[in-house]
């Protein structure tokens, strides 16, 4: 997955549970769910989001990974 690819997925499912988020205002290495107040259970949704869409799984400890924009990216293009 290319890295505009992967941003274009995360906002998509950033849309989907925070739709009064403005995902474009992120930084790359900000904290997404300070940023963007989400709370636990909307990340949670936002790992369920990326795993339906991309197929990708995200275990349990791999979830601070995507933290950031940054992150999630990379973690997505990896596999």
């Amino acid at each position: 997955m290319t890295p505009d690819n992967a941003r274009q997925v995360i906002f998509a499912v950033i849309g989907e549970i925070a739709p009064n988020a403005d995902p474009s205002a992120l930084k790359g290495d900000e904290d997404m769910r300070l940023a963007l107040d989400l709370d636990s259970m909307d990340f949670l949704n936002l790992l369920a989001g990326l795993q339906e869409r991309t197929g990708i799984e995200v275990p349990d400890k791999h979830a601070s990974k995507l933290f950031t924009l940054d992150g999630a990216i990379a973690y997505l293009g990896e596999r």
